[in-house]
């Protein structure tokens, strides 16, 4: 089976489980906007990034040819599929209109501060304006594979964020969390005030110490996921009203996997979670034929 690819590592770590699968493109760390309004290259130092990968999908992203890679190989493809995760960060809006996304290669080879140097915006995910070019940029990918006739063989991968580790129990929702945080530092400052009265203590100290409680892993991750599956929820919702074909899973459904080879992550999931994907895709391509 050979594959395409316009999304996320969600997208890939999924495609590895399928059965004799060929990724023949993979378009990543790019928004949909760049099809629409590519910044260009010129002016954009990417010597900084020692990953012939990064480099790759950064000039992609630049020069707005990620719908060209895939249909260079419109004729061999069995399915194409697309995630939107890589939309979170957001993109660069320059003076002229056009736009770069601020990816983690964008930032780390410094292409992000020049940008802000030359009179850039960052446009912030879930804004109305990202929602809005967002949406256009989505549209034009959609036609793209209409032309290419590769509609009616692409899957939007709709997985949300998953809020809990493995063997751990779901958040009810953001409100239940941010009250058992709420609990917890209460607790913990009752416990730093009665050391610091012990100890003697200054206020500004206490304070101190109060401040820099972190939140634990848990909270984290809870927050983090919750977060995003609100602020996602307008874009999936516009995603759906598009494709015909959809395999999606909820945050409750999902965990995440601590020794993930990327690390742990909200959207990295656990080996079960991407073979009932892969499983799903597999049994949705052959209903394709």
């Amino acid at each position: 089976m050979k594959i395409a690819i316009f999304g996320s590592c969600v997208s890939r770590d999924t495609a590895e489980l399928i059965p004799k699968a060929e990724v023949a493109a993979y378009l990543a760390r790019q928004s949909v906007t760049s099809l629409e309004s590519p910044h260009g290259t010129a002016g954009i130092d990417l010597s900084g990034l020692s990953s012939a990968f990064q480099r790759r999908m950064v000039n992609s992203d630049l020069t707005g040819s990620g719908f060209a890679t895939i249909a260079k190989h419109a004729k061999d493809l069995d399915v194409v599929l697309l995630d939107l995760v890589d939309e979170r960060r957001g993109f660069w809006k320059f003076p002229d209109g056009s736009t770069m996304t601020n990816s983690i290669e964008i930032e780390s080879c410094g292409a992000a501060r020049a940008a802000r140097r030359e009179g850039a915006r960052l446009i912030e995910f879930d804004t109305d304006e990202h929602f809005n070019r967002w949406r256009s940029g989505f549209e034009l990918l959609v036609n793209g594979l209409k032309d290419a006739e590769l509609w009616g063989k692409t899957i939007l991968l709709d997985l949300e964020w998953a809020a809990a580790i493995v063997r751990s129990r779901h958040p009810r929702n953001y409100k239940t969390v941010q009250l058992r945080r709420i609990a917890r530092l209460t607790r913990r400052s009752m416990q730093l005030g009665k050391q610091a009265i012990a100890q003697g203590s200054s206020l500004t100290a206490l304070r101190g110490r109060i401040q820099s409680i972190q939140p634990t892993e848990a909270e984290s991750y809870a927050i983090r996921a919750l977060k995003a599956n609100d602020e996602y929820r307008r874009y999936r919702n516009y995603a759906h009203s598009m494709v015909e074909t959809a395999v999606s899973r909820k945050s409750s459904e999902l965990r995440i996997d601590p020794e993930h080879k990327w690390g742990p992550q909200p959207f990295h999931y656990t080996l079960n979670n991407y073979q009932s994907v892969s499983e799903e895709i597999l049994k949705t391509v052959n209903d394709f034929d």
